[in-house]
């Protein structure tokens, strides 16, 4: 099955949807439930603005373009050599994933400065997740 084939990707930009098909199906679904997490958060978090939807890196990206209230948040699958399968990535010159250990701790997998893992299978700590996604979007609001 293709994001194109999925119910609520239609307003998917050709780019990023070329990008979550070029994932494997189990990481593409996990990537895409995020996705749909990033954008509800969005909606819900005061002074966040439309979400701009693009590709940084070779990756999907989601950026607060309009009102420039966030931190560039991307998704992909995880470095090979992390054990993990599938990431939220965010821009490591920020202090976003030392704030999310210090409120946290060992609730997530962190990868350095640059990201949060996760495996195929292993249900996420939503709320804790929509939080993270909350603080990056109002980065620059906060700081």
């Amino acid at each position: 099955m293709t994001t194109s084939d999925m119910a609520g990707t239609e307003k998917l930009d050709s780019q990023v949807a070329a990008a979550y098909d070029s994932y494997g199906e189990d990481v593409r679904l996990g990537l895409l439930e995020m996705r749909r997490l990033i954008l509800e958060t969005a909606e819900e978090t005061q002074g966040v603005g439309p979400i701009e939807e693009s590709i940084k890196w070779g990756q999907p990206a989601y950026r607060t373009v309009e009102t420039g209230s966030g931190s560039t948040i991307r998704l992909a699958p995880a470095g090979r050599d992390s054990g993990y399968d599938y990431a939220m990535y965010f821009i490591c010159s920020t202090n976003l994933i030392g704030q999310f250990e210090d409120l946290f701790g060992d609730t997530f997998t962190y990868d350095g400065e640059r990201a949060l893992l996760f495996k195929i299978g292993e249900p996420w700590p939503t709320d804790e997740l929509r939080e993270c996604v909350a603080m990056a979007l109002t980065y620059h609001q906060r700081m």
